[in-house]
C-alpha cells in the first residue's frame, strides 16, 4: 500500500512539474527577474487601458456636448477645452 501510495505521489509531482517549482524558488535571481517583468507588464497594462478609457471618455464628453443640453453642455465643453489644452 505504500509503494502505490508513493508512485502515486510521484505522478502527481511529476503532472505538477514539482521539481522545475523547487528549481525555481530556489533561484533569488530568477525570482526577482519575474517579479520585475511582472510590474512591467502590469504598469503597461494600466496605461494602455487608461489612455483607451481616457479616450473613450473624452470622446462621449464631446459627443454630449455637441447635444447642446442645457446645463451640462457648457461645464462640458469647459472640461473639454481644458483637457485639450493640457494634450496639446
Amino acid at each position: 500500500m505504500t509503494e502505490e501510495w508513493l508512485k502515486q505521489f510521484v505522478e502527481a509531482a511529476d503532472r505538477l512539474h514539482l521539481a522545475e517549482y523547487v528549481r525555481f524558488q530556489s533561484d533569488r535571481k530568477r525570482r526577482l527577474w519575474d517579479a520585475f517583468l511582472q510590474g512591467v507588464m502590469r504598469g503597461l497594462g494600466l496605461v494602455v487601458g487608461f489612455a483607451v478609457l481616457g479616450t473613450l471618455l473624452i470622446m462621449i464628453l464631446k459627443n454630449l456636448a455637441q447635444h447642446n443640453l442645457p446645463v451640462i453642455s457648457d461645464f462640458l465643453a469647459q472640461v473639454i477645452t481644458m483637457v485639450e489644452m493640457r494634450i496639446r
